[in-house]
């Protein structure tokens, strides 16, 4: 109760202005704030801003009558660190989900499909800062996991559930052809950069998490999408992450 009270004197925080309450339990993390500012504008009802600092916007509203936050978290393990422990730590959010983009590392993938990262492999030292006697291993929340997966399912969405690699390095050697055929070899599906970040934090502070992930480039192939094709795939993602924070807060499995 002591550490309770003590979080929420804390509020606002050096990088969110929120007060207390204003965030919900449930919240979306897209990494381009302009899309938090879309998935408000596109598909919350009664939607207040709660956050403008340094651009990252943050928005909270409804979703089939249960309310939903949804806020940027930027690129890198990081960013997406500083923003999980304070929407979790300082603000009580207790679910955690990302919808980001990411580059499919195996052929039976195509681009437009949806990645659910059941864990995360990394080559950032993120998780070795919590300072373990071992090598921690980020996995997603399972019950978060299931529901997204069967909803994905009921929505006729192609959907493919395994591990990820989350990557300190855009360009670079650990882009480069050979590292991607030694992890596609391993069985990581795709690469992305937040996802190890999100889940180690979230695990040091009691909080269920998941990625939601769209393929909008094909390392083996070349193939990527366009910009119309992009937002398309998005808007798929976000249906998902939204019906999961909403079958999640009902308690409910279809």
């Amino acid at each position: 109760m002591q550490e309770e009270r003590k979080a929420k004197a804390s509020v606002p925080t050096p990088h969110i202005a929120a007060l207390p309450g204003d965030i919900a339990e449930t919240v979306l993390l897209p990494g381009d704030p302009l899309r938090a500012k879309r998935i408000a504008e596109s598909f919350l009802e009664e939607v207040h801003s709660f956050n403008e600092v340094r651009n990252m916007f943050g928005f909270t509203g409804f979703y089939r009558g249960q309310r939903v936050s949804v806020m940027g978290t930027g690129m890198g393990c990081p960013s997406m660190g500083i923003y999980a422990h304070e929407l979790i730590h300082f603000y009580g959010a207790a679910r955690l989900i990302r919808i980001g983009t990411a580059g499919a590392m195996q052929e039976s993938i195509a681009v437009r499909d949806l990645v659910l990262a059941e864990g995360a492999s990394t080559n950032s030292n993120f998780p070795a800062l919590f300072e373990l006697p071992g090598t921690f291993a980020p996995l997603a929340d399972f019950e978060l996991l299931y529901r997204a997966a069967r909803i994905a399912s009921a929505l006729n969405k192609r959907v493919t559930v395994g591990a990820v690699l989350t990557s300190d390095m855009f360009y670079g050697p650990a882009e480069s052809t050979a590292a991607v055929e030694k992890w596609s070899r391993m069985g990581v599906l795709a690469v992305e950069m937040e996802t190890a970040a999100l889940y180690a934090t979230a695990a040091s502070l009691g909080a269920k998490a998941l990625s939601i992930l769209t393929v909008s480039d094909h390392l083996l192939t070349g193939e990527t999408l366009s910009a119309e094709e992009r937002e398309a795939g998005f808007t798929d993602m976000a249906e998902l992450a939204l019906s999961l924070a909403t079958e999640e807060m009902r308690g409910g499995i279809i």
